[in-house]
């Protein structure tokens, strides 16, 4: 009993272990939930027997003007990955306001190359022809993706419909029945994180990746296929603008795919922006680094009246 008692003094005598600190979370964490409006799986179009969904993100109530709209591609090397693994990523838009089409594509094992390219161009005349409908402003349209999807917004954002990609995608009676024109569709910049620019290049040789062998499979011209599904095939002035950021120590994607994008860009007059993080890998950037790189992407594109 005495050893119980002088325990139970030592007890509560002892001072109380304080909580640790934690800073209260802002306005938009309390908020986001009840002032933007989700709208899941949303079937923008449908091939090899499957539904392809976009998750849509718009403010709520709905602005008065119409909304600048980011249409975001994952990674996967073509041939994994899901829409839903970006849920989080896309928050910093949100927070500033965009509106945000996520989409899904076929990926490899469904349809080898060049199936997701497709999807995605056709992904973008959806989010356009549905403008009205969700409060877009298609004058303010931003393609962005990471990794396989940095490519995927390249090629949405850059490809004319001269080259082929566009064939399989909806269109309205009059062109469908009456003409064999499809329109040209135009973004108004391109966010690529660490995309691949040169398909061809991780086919054959010191830069080779098994994954970018998945997704062309064993056809005989992948070599040529490969080469059109290259954003550095269609760089040419006039196009939209591109903000690239990449690691110098990529394992995966090529750094020089960044650069010769870049110096190509510049070749043709046009307006980008090249962030290298250095000692940087796939993505893996420490926390102040991501932090000066969405405040260069938000300044980049205010600078171009993207911002909301």
């Amino acid at each position: 009993m005495p050893m119980l008692f002088a325990l139970a003094l030592f007890l509560v005598a002892s001072p109380a272990v304080a909580a640790p600190a934690t800073a209260p979370p802002d306005t938009f964490v309390r908020d986001a939930g009840f002032d933007i409006e989700v709208t899941p799986n949303v079937v923008y179009r449908q091939a090899s027997g499957a539904d392809l969904k976009a998750d849509i993100y718009a403010p709520s109530p709905a602005p008065k003007r119409p909304n600048p709209v980011i249409i975001t591609m994952h990674g996967g090397g073509w041939v994994e990955g899901a829409k839903e693994e970006y849920n989080l990523i896309i928050l910093p838009y949100l927070e500033r306001g965009f509106s945000v089409v996520n989409i899904s594509y076929r990926l490899g094992r469904v349809a080898p190359a060049p199936a997701a390219v497709e999807d995605c161009r056709c992904a973008l005349r959806w989010v356009i022809a549905n403008a009205a409908k969700y409060g877009f402003d298609p004058s303010r349209l931003v393609v962005m993706g990471w990794s396989a999807g940095g490519h995927l917004a390249l090629t949405t954002g850059l490809l004319p419909v001269s080259a082929g990609f566009d064939n399989t995608c909806p269109t309205d009676d009059s062109i469908r029945w009456g003409s064999g024109e499809q329109a040209e569709v135009k973004v108004a910049a391109v966010v690529n994180w660490y995309g691949i620019t040169d398909v061809a290049d991780l086919i054959d040789g010191p830069n080779a990746k098994h994954y970018a062998l998945e997704w062309l499979g064993s056809r005989s011209d992948r070599i040529d296929l490969a080469r059109r599904v290259s954003p550095l095939q269609y760089i040419r002035a006039g196009i939209p603008p591109v903000f690239t950021i990449h690691g110098d120590a990529d394992p995966y994607v090529p750094y020089s795919h960044a650069v010769r994008l870049h110096a190509a860009l510049d070749k043709a007059g046009v307006v980008n922006r090249l962030v290298t993080v250095k000692g940087g890998g796939h993505g893996d950037f420490t926390k102040p680094q991501r932090r000066e790189i969405y405040d260069a992407i938000f300044g980049f594109l205010g600078d171009r009246g993207l911002m909301p």
